[in-house]
């Protein structure tokens, strides 16, 4: 579900308090279009929402999620918005996020992000 490998790598790059508040930046962009996703889904933006999703997944290690990200995009692209399974890609965000913050706080309990 999350690539630590690519969690740790970016730490590495980035240092401890930029990874912080890339942490921070991403949770907060991320849930606010899953939100809309959720309360305002828009057919005609899941190509545009999804891309973005998609590589904010990846760039933090979200596997699955960029995964169904990247599926619902081709589909979207592909004239196919309405059979973009928008619940699981939701749902799969949601696991995402509570198993990388309980990661985060397990290995190094500095990260409180909720």
């Amino acid at each position: 579900m999350i690539d630590w490998s690519r969690v740790n790598s970016l730490r590495m790059e980035i240092g401890d308090d930029s990874f912080d508040e890339v942490v921070e930046i991403f949770l907060e962009e991320v849930e606010s279009v899953v939100s809309r996703l959720r309360s305002d889904p828009n057919p005609a933006k899941f190509e545009e929402d999804l891309h973005f999703l998609k590589g904010s997944a990846w760039n933090l290690g979200f596997l699955d999620f960029g995964a169904l990200c990247q599926e619902g995009e081709r589909l979207a692209a592909h004239g196919n918005a309405a059979k973009v399974n928008m619940g699981a890609v939701i749902d799969c965000y949601a696991e995402s996020r509570v198993a990388f913050v309980a990661g985060l706080r397990k290995r190094d309990g500095r990260i409180t992000a909720a």
